[in-house]
């Protein structure tokens, strides 16, 4: 598993990280968005979203729990925050979405991690305090598994592509 810590100082960098991540993504990967309330979880989606060739405008799924989205990919942008048990969430059918051939993009993702594949990309998005920024973010990209190990460099490629850190 690697790890790599980049900064964003605006919500507009937030999303072009979120673009520039989006041409390492594949069919079925599994991104699980971790942070408090406000972070940016849906704003980095709004980035990957855009970096995926749609125009579709992308907010959070907090009350509808699934927004569908295609542009390179389908893309499942899913909210569990509201979800009580696990059953809810298989509930869901999230490996039936887009044929089986998704990329899930789960807010609160950690709260359902057991139940999803162990192939993932975890985001992890916090807030810092640089000089008084209320849009500066500190985003972790940690992988877990083959298939993440084989485009780590491709991640690594991320702390070159305009992101401060």
């Amino acid at each position: 598993m690697g790890s790599l810590t980049l900064r964003t100082q605006t919500p507009e960098q937030t999303r072009a990280l979120g673009a520039a991540l989006a041409g390492i993504l594949r069919e079925r990967d599994v991104v699980l968005l971790t942070g408090e309330l406000g972070a940016g979880k849906t704003t980095l989606v709004q980035g990957i979203v855009a970096g995926l060739g749609s125009a579709d405008h992308v907010q959070s799924p907090t009350f509808t729990l699934i927004r569908e989205y295609t542009g390179r990919l389908v893309v499942a942008h899913v909210d569990v925050y509201r979800l009580a048990r696990i059953q809810d969430v298989v509930d869901l059918g999230l490996e039936e979405i887009g044929e089986g051939n998704a990329l899930l993009l789960i807010e609160w993702g950690d709260a359902v991690q057991d139940i999803l594949p162990p192939e993932r990309l975890r985001v992890t998005i916090t807030t810092f305090d640089p000089a008084g920024s209320d849009d500066a973010r500190q985003i972790e990209l940690a992988t877990e598994g083959p298939s993440w190990e084989a485009r780590w460099g491709l991640i690594c490629t991320l702390a070159n592509a305009g992101s401060p850190a």
